[in-house]
């Protein structure tokens, strides 16, 4: 009997090499999202700070509210509307400036900054495309921070309701005044429509040209996002005397100019009236800036493809 006959055959070497495992791309966004939120904590600390701010300044003012809420009493439905809903739109107003800062500076550092301390080259050696990568860290303006500024203002206007309600139910001063005038429900959804229709959608390209400099500077990346804009419109104004690229420039900074994103952007968040989103996102100027969005970021992705640290 040959004995080689029985021995089994070794299978290839190769066989026995599990093969890898395959990661979905919702997967890879999703981890490149939380990249993002590890590396770049003002996203959440500063407007938690601002916050905690108006909270403090809030509450020393409740010293005044009794007195405040009694004089409020003597003016009309209007004025009495204005004046109790001050402190909380302020609130809304301080909170959202602060998050668009943080937005501007965070997509100027954005590809900037992994150029400048070379961790580019260990973010290339991951099984994660440029696409992935770009697009997970526009999601932060466009997505995450509206989102963020909405659940801290809202938290921060009912914390204000209920430090109000308990002062003056210790005041023996009626609370039904305050709450008939605060409907924070209203003025919730008010919010949210702003942050996504303004924040998220009308500023997409203003976000989108921050992050295709922080991807192409070499030096300075704030310089390089504000002086070709400023010479495009010294070059028009002695050229043609005009203020056109001025004036639009200015119309997206401040929300529209009519329509739905002036609605948006107005800040009178008590009236579900207002709200006109069909309206808004059939103008022309809105899929005309998101076109333009697009293209940087497509740009955006190529240079981080092919753009080497500094």
């Amino acid at each position: 009997m040959n004995p080689q006959s029985n021995a089994m055959p070794e299978a290839p070497l190769d066989s026995q090499v599990p093969a890898p495992a395959v990661i979905s791309a919702t997967r890879r966004m999703y981890w490149s999202v939380r990249r993002e939120l590890w590396e770049s904590r003002s996203i959440y600390i500063a407007p938690l700070a601002v916050a905690a701010l108006i909270l403090v300044g809030f509450l020393i003012s409740t010293v005044h509210l009794p007195d405040k809420m009694r004089g409020a009493l003597a003016l009309n439905p209007m004025q009495q509307h204005e004046l109790i809903q001050q402190p909380y739109n302020f609130a809304a107003l301080l909170i959202m400036g602060t998050t668009f800062i943080v937005a501007v500076f965070y997509c100027l550092d954005a590809l900037y900054g992994e150029r400048r301390d070379r961790s580019i080259l260990f973010w290339k050696s991951l099984p994660v495309s440029d696409l992935t990568t770009v697009l997970s860290k526009a999601s932060i303006p466009l997505v995450i921070l509206p989102l963020v500024t909405f659940a801290i203002t809202v938290v921060t206007q009912w914390i204000m309701l209920l430090l109000s309600t308990a002062v003056l139910l210790g005041s023996g001063v009626s609370v039904a005044p305050l709450w008939s005038h605060l409907p924070l429900w209203h003025m919730s959804l008010m919010l949210l429509y702003h942050l996504l229709a303004i924040h998220g959608l009308w500023y997409a390209p203003i976000f989108g040209w921050l992050l295709l400099v922080s991807g192409w500077a070499p030096r300075a990346p704030f310089l390089w996002a504000g002086l070709p804009l400023l010479a495009i419109g010294v070059v028009e104004k002695i050229a043609f005397n005009t203020a056109h690229f001025a004036a639009m420039l200015g119309n997206r900074i401040g929300g529209g100019s009519g329509g739905a994103a002036s609605t948006a952007g107005s800040m009178s968040m008590d009236s579900l009236t207002q709200l006109a989103p069909v309206q808004f996102l059939i103008s022309p100027g809105l899929w005309i800036g998101l076109a333009i969005t697009a293209a940087f970021l497509a740009a955006a992705v190529r240079l981080r493809r092919y753009r080497e640290p500094i």
